[in-house]
């Protein structure tokens, strides 16, 4: 296991119910049984409030830390753009020259593939959440 990994899922901030969200959703991953809710405050199609709790590895985890740390202010479409230029970035491939996302490919690359899913699924039940 990669340290940076380790030292962003340690980050807990955001690690937390948020009471007063106004879209919600729990997403489970069938391969390892990895489970997370995230808690959204949307407003005007822009996101003004992250949080998340779950069950997961230190991979989900640190997705979600880094997630809830960049994802403010961010439209459902740079979060559509998140998710296919992480599928990508597995693959080696860069598409978007988007800066927004820069944190996420120290730990969204091809060395960690093994792990993809855990570290798309914050991202993916974000999307759900606010597809809902």
């Amino acid at each position: 296991m990669n340290k940076e990994i380790l030292k962003i899922a340690l980050d807990t901030k955001n690690l937390s119910f948020l009471p007063d969200h106004t879209h919600f959703t729990k997403l489970k991953n069938k391969m390892c049984g990895d489970e997370i809710k995230i808690y959204l405050v949307v407003r005007n199609g822009k996101i003004l409030n992250f949080k998340y709790e779950g069950e997961s590895c230190i991979y989900c985890q640190a997705s979600a830390s880094l997630l809830s740390e960049n994802i403010l202010r961010k439209t459902i479409g740079k979060i559509e753009i998140l998710l296919n230029e992480s599928y990508n970035r597995f693959q080696n491939k860069k598409k978007y020259p988007y800066k927004d996302w820069d944190n996420f490919f120290k730990i969204i690359n091809k060395r960690n593939i093994v792990r993809k899913d855990c570290l798309l699924l914050p991202i993916k039940a974000t999307l759900k959440a606010l597809k809902k």
